[in-house]
């Protein structure tokens, strides 16, 4: 009644209905006493006070990270979130009318990709949910033979759903260990691992209009740039024509995707492009922008280009050092039309990598040799769920490897390269959260994963794959050498947009 009566301009009206409503923020279930910040922020707003504001959307958000970190499961933390995204919208337009940039940053990361900042909570050893996972598989591995034969199908994905729903109700009933929110976000501490060269772009959006924050050089710079609605538009033809120069014969949409990017740059960097410096640049789009594809933009194309979840999450993964031992594997999974041609050379490269391929890729050994390795490259065929992102998966010769395998590994690989179509999409969920297979394993040691956000064309990818780890084992980055691996590769429309597809995400 309070919301209703502040839009229509009944101020007398909405303070009366806010006030009463305010009164649960001191006791109650975690939800009321949220309820209760936010009718009191509005008060405050409504009043003109934008002190006000900031402090009943801190004194909530509190609440929610105390009620949050009490979830064991990644997914339930992640949705538990969007009880806080009113709170978080009115502190960030509190501070966009009468804070500087750096204040503005801070709030932008207040629930940002919050899911990374401390790995799922499970039982060390849970055999039920282990043959839960092990059933699942099988009906899956199944369900696709059958469609492949052009057999019926409907009994085995009876069975496929309902095991989906037992994997969900265990993991989703796990507690978390203790209330608290870790360590808070600082932009003191982002900026001196910044250094000179490094720019950080973190693009927030208040009221649908988007604000680029520009970090490095000590500071922080805000510039207005365009709409949030026009740039997930133009975002979505983007992705359309990635999808239509995965397959030959579509050159002529080449000059369409390259004008897109130039647009893509106006309505997301705007001003801030002359700013850029010459050094690598790190993306942290919203949840709404994940799938753009950033090297398509003109100031990004020939730069050392990496993409973050958060701010936060790119500090962990600079912090986050490599595994002693220095293994490397290699998996090959079933049904490729390129049969995963870059692996067989690279077993070469890496001296005595782990190889598991044909049979051999099955997924408890795939797992057993994932734990700890400081490289893996996954050459696999990618399926992303919307439905049910946690349910994204990779084709092994025994079934789907799924996002919760991977978070049951006690330190997922420190670098990993997930070579095939669609293992960078996430879900956006919450108030600004990504679940998939990329945030899946960021919290769990992973601190670089290359990955693709659109469909990508088998035979282009083999010779991007051969020169990105030839880049690898001279000593750069992921995102350098990927950089490198796209100058490498041959002009024409299909190898192109193989090379923007491709991102490398986090820090290593």
């Amino acid at each position: 009644a309070g919301r209703i009566a502040l839009a229509l301009g009944w101020t007398e009206d909405a303070e009366k209905h806010l006030k009463v409503a305010a009164r649960s923020r001191r006791v109650g279930p975690p939800l009321a006493r949220m309820t209760g910040w936010a009718a009191q922020a509005l008060r405050a707003e409504a009043a003109g006070s934008g002190r006000g504001v900031l402090e009943a959307c801190r004194r909530g958000l509190a609440v929610l990270d105390d009620h949050r970190m009490t979830l064991g499961a990644s997914e339930l933390r992640a949705r538990a979130t969007a009880q806080g995204a009113e709170l978080a919208a009115l502190a960030q337009r509190a501070t966009l009318e009468s804070g500087g940039p750096r204040r503005l940053l801070v709030w932008s990361e207040r629930l940002r990709a919050t899911v990374l900042s401390a790995p799922p909570v499970r039982p060390p050893d849970d055999p039920a949910l282990v043959q839960s996972l092990t059933a699942f598989r099988e009906i899956a591995a199944r369900a696709e033979e059958a469609r492949i034969d052009g057999r019926p199908v409907p009994a085995l994905e009876r069975e496929q759903r309902r095991l989906e729903r037992e994997v969900r109700s265990r993991t989703l009933h796990i507690r978390g260990e203790s209330p608290g929110s870790g360590r808070r976000f600082d932009p003191g501490r982002l900026l001196e691992r910044l250094g000179g060269g490094v720019r950080l772009i973190e693009i927030a959006v208040v009221d649908g209009r988007v604000q680029v924050l520009l970090c490095g050089e000590g500071r922080v710079r805000r510039f207005e740039a365009g709409l949030l609605a026009d740039a997930v538009t133009e975002a979505e033809h983007v992705q359309a024509g990635l999808r239509r120069l995965a397959h030959p014969g579509a050159e002529g949409r080449l000059p369409v995707l390259e004008a897109a990017g130039r647009r893509l740059e106006e309505l997301l960097l705007g001003a801030a492009v002359p700013h850029l410096g010459r050094g690598p640049v790190v993306v942290v789009p919203p949840g709404r922008l994940h799938r753009v594809p950033w090297a398509l933009l003109p100031s990004l194309r020939e730069r050392v280009l990496s993409v973050s979840p958060s701010a936060s999450s790119w500090l962990r993964a600079q912090e986050t050092g490599p595994p002693p031992g220095g293994r490397h594997v290699l998996v090959r999974g079933p049904g490729l039309a390129s049969g995963g041609a870059e692996v067989p050379d690279l077993v070469d490269r890496y001296g005595r990598p782990t190889v598991l391929e044909h049979e051999g890729a099955r997924v408890p050994a795939v797992l057993d040799a994932l734990d700890g390795a400081a490289l893996a490259h996954i050459a696999a065929h990618g399926t992303f769920r919307a439905d049910s992102p946690l349910f994204s998966s990779l084709r092994m010769a025994d079934g789907p490897l799924i996002v919760h395998d991977f978070e049951r590994l006690g330190r997922s690989p420190y670098r990993i390269i997930l070579s095939s179509c669609d293992t960078g999409r996430l879900a956006n969920v919450g108030a600004d959260e990504l679940l998939g297979l990329v945030t899946a394993l960021l919290p769990l040691g992973t601190a670089g994963v290359v990955a693709s956000s659109a469909p990508v064309n088998d035979a282009a990818v083999v010779p991007l794959m051969l020169a990105l780890h030839k880049g690898l084992s001279v000593g750069l980055s992921l995102a350098e050498a990927l950089r490198d691996a796209r100058a490498s590769l041959p002009g024409d429309a299909t190898h192109q947009a193989t090379g923007w597809a491709f991102a490398a995400f986090g820090s290593a």
